[in-house]
């Protein structure tokens, strides 16, 4: 597979993925909140196959490293 995220797109999934769990673990949302630990990790592994699958790519031109 391809690296298919780029770096504002990993930060934002880091975040969003870090604030589903924690809203999981204090009983704010429901169980569904577990979902965070997808976007988590593909935030480290700068891997989304939903991206693969339909050809999406955030990588600019100058980020690719």
């Amino acid at each position: 597979m391809n690296i298919s995220v780029g770096r504002t797109d990993q930060i934002l999934r880091f975040i969003l993925g870090l604030a589903l769990v924690g809203f999981t673990l204090t009983n704010w949302i429901g169980s569904w909140g577990w979902i965070g630990l997808i976007l988590i990790s593909t935030s480290i592994l700068k891997i989304c196959p939903l991206y693969t699958l339909f050809k999406i790519n955030t990588i600019g031109n100058k980020e690719i490293n």
